[in-house]
């Protein structure tokens, strides 16, 4: 018992059909519906941050000032010339050794910060900065 005749059996199909395509498009949608609101509503943990790296202890800074007189300030405290050399070699003892920073007066004979850097020199300071005030 044939339905069709021969002639529709060799007939090629010229139209696609769109019904699998739309279900799998409806069943796609579907699950981008349910996973993007998954994806942005996450739980807030506030995650501790840990690093294997060497703590780097950073050593302190000597502020020596060298006034307009010729007067030396060891951090904002005035000390004698005899006094500059023994607190020098105190903290070129330090581990870890602590910046001098030098702040020459623009007025100051350039001697007398040249004997500061000659003292630190010979207590063993390393670090060795000079602060100056920029140019406008």
């Amino acid at each position: 018992m044939a339905f069709g005749t021969q002639d529709d059996a060799d007939e090629v199909m010229n139209e696609i059909n769109m019904t699998p395509l739309v279900d799998v498009m409806l069943v796609l949608l579907i699950i981008f519906i349910i996973t993007v609101p998954v994806m942005k509503h996450a739980v807030p943990v506030d995650l501790p941050r840990a690093s294997n790296e060497r703590e780097i202890i950073k050593p302190e800074t000597i502020r020596l000032s060298v006034t307009a007189d010729g007067k030396y300030h060891w951090n904002e405290t005035t000390i004698g010339d005899d006094e500059l050399e023994p607190r020098l070699q105190a903290e070129a003892r330090k581990d870890p050794q602590p910046d001098l920073h030098i702040r020459g007066d623009k007025d100051v004979r350039y001697e007398r910060v040249a004997q500061a850097m000659s003292a630190a020199q010979r207590a063993g300071v390393r670090k060795i900065g000079f602060v100056t005030e920029p140019t406008p």
